[in-house]
């Protein structure tokens, strides 16, 4: 793992703190270690907001320790994580401290991410992980909703149309229409069920054959059940098509086919803007492009 890459991606989303944070890693982790009774191992997978290390759970079991700059976020994906325990089709929680930013968790294994699949036979899975998630009954009076992740959505990326390279592609009226295809859609919601809330590709992993496909980090939110597709069927820009794998896709995961298209032209520039960040493919930017037009 490069300490480098990771302390500048946490630096990026929490600012000149997290350097410091860093640093003291490894001394939390050997506390909690000493604490929960667990053998460290070494870091991978960090992402933008935590660091993960893998860990031996007392019993034998494989697990992975996660610590976050962010305790709420992590106090959040932990209540969160054992609402959606009895499907399960998320990591088992084994321990969690939100004082201190950190959450053990089993290690899904084999763990290849849904990306790396074969694509044949994922929309099948994709299907079964969603019947399993969507059963979970929301918690009553649950804080959030799917509208509410697109107001921040919206507000978050849309402040990008700004930076040359990606407003020269985007413009206003493109991020506007995908506003009122947003609105008209949550309006007119007729079934709401307990989302993921942020099931892409590289969200699920691949927990063997008695498990099936395993979703992680979820941003639960009540909504529309075609949501949970969505970023499945947009990532299909510059393979098969949008089209087709939103055919595909609402097939397998009994959705319907038209609105789980209509979201997807909704996210579309969202896409765009990551895969121009990012230097994506052509095909993929132009496909994406005119979905959102």
């Amino acid at each position: 793992m490069n300490l480098a890459e990771v302390n500048a991606r946490l630096v990026s989303r929490f600012g000149p703190d997290a350097e410091g944070w860093l640093a003291e890693v490894p001394g939390l982790g050997a506390k909690l270690a000493s604490r929960w009774g667990f053998v460290l191992g070494e870091m991978f997978d960090s992402g933008a907001s935590s660091v993960v290390l893998r860990c031996r759970w007392p019993d034998g079991t494989p697990a992975v320790l996660k610590l976050s700059l962010d305790r709420e976020l992590v106090a959040r994906q932990e209540a969160m994580l054992r609402i959606f325990a009895p499907s399960r089709r998320v990591p088992a929680v084994l321990a969690a401290d939100a004082d201190a930013g950190a959450m053990v968790l089993e290690e899904v294994l084999p763990g290849t991410i849904a990306e790396d699949l074969p694509r044949e036979s994922l929309p099948q899975r994709w299907g079964e992980l969603l019947t399993a998630l969507h059963a979970v009954p929301a918690p009553e009076e649950w804080p959030w909703d799917l509208r509410g992740r697109f107001d921040e959505a919206f507000a978050r990326i849309g402040g990008r149309l700004s930076e040359p390279a990606i407003g020269a592609r985007i413009g206003q009226a493109d991020w506007q229409r995908s506003i009122q295809r947003c609105e008209s859609l949550l309006d007119t919601q007729s079934k709401r069920v307990l989302l993921h809330g942020d099931l892409h590709l590289g969200n699920v992993l691949d927990g063997g054959p008695e498990r099936g496909l395993i979703a992680i980090d979820p941003k639960a939110c009540v909504g529309d059940p075609c949501f949970d597709a969505v970023d499945y069927v947009v990532a299909g820009a510059g393979h098969e098509g949008v089209e087709a794998r939103c055919h595909q896709v609402a097939t397998a995961c009994g959705l319907d086919g038209d609105r789980l298209y209509a979201w997807s032209r909704v996210i579309a520039p969202m896409f765009a803007i990551a895969h121009l960040t990012h230097g994506g493919p052509a095909q993929a930017i132009d496909e994406l492009l005119a979905l959102a037009r």
